[in-house]
């Protein structure tokens, strides 16, 4: 049984992220330096775009074909160039290493939370903290029950935290989760200015 996510604010767009894991995995890919609602929003843009929607099926599409999709108004990406290219990437090592199957990730050989995380990190675009969020994702609105999750999804995987897009179930979450990550934006700078003043 498939989830039913609320992250976009568009039912087309969460429709795919609930029933295709390779669009949740691309929607986190994207999301930086975007809003998170337009960076999960970006698969569906993919897919209408490219007309299917499959790891194989972006990572052959030519490069410029598929940049030009990103550039379409709207625009897939505030960084359409790069992110086109990660998102080809990422394709890439999926159909390599996994059979273009992204739920393999956390499905394949039954592994356990700290597996599942070093498979992420192991992704083009997934360094700790994406990585780090995506499994917090996963064990609290995927269906994920693998042994461990929490404790390797760290303070992403407490449950009740308001951290992330993991935490986004409604309006009121998302709210609350962008108030607590300018905080956090906030709290970081201000180190950085004491550590350098």
């Amino acid at each position: 049984m498939n989830p039913t996510l609320h992250i976009t604010g568009d039912d087309a767009a969460d429709a795919l992220l609930s029933s295709n894991p390779l669009a949740l995995l691309i929607g986190m890919l994207l999301d930086q330096q975007v809003p998170m609602e337009t960076a999960f929003a970006g698969p569906a843009k993919i897919s209408d775009r490219l007309g299917s929607f499959s790891a194989e099926a972006i990572a052959s599409t030519d490069p410029t074909e598929f940049t030009a999709i990103f550039k379409e108004s709207p625009a897939v990406h505030r960084f359409p160039g790069s992110m086109a290219e990660r998102v080809q990437a990422l394709c890439q090592a999926l159909v390599d290493d996994w059979g273009g199957d992204a739920a393999a990730i956390w499905t394949s050989g039954d592994p356990d939370g700290a597996e599942i995380l070093a498979r992420l990190k192991a992704l083009p675009g997934f360094g700790d903290q994406k990585a780090t969020i995506f499994l917090a994702l996963l064990g609290k609105q995927y269906g994920l029950t693998a042994d461990g999750w929490r404790e390797a999804a760290g303070r992403y995987g407490e449950e009740g935290s308001l951290r992330s897009v993991a935490d986004i179930v409604d309006t009121d979450s998302l709210a609350k989760v962008r108030e607590a990550k300018k905080a956090a934006k906030a709290e970081a700078k201000a180190a950085k200015a004491a550590k350098s003043g």
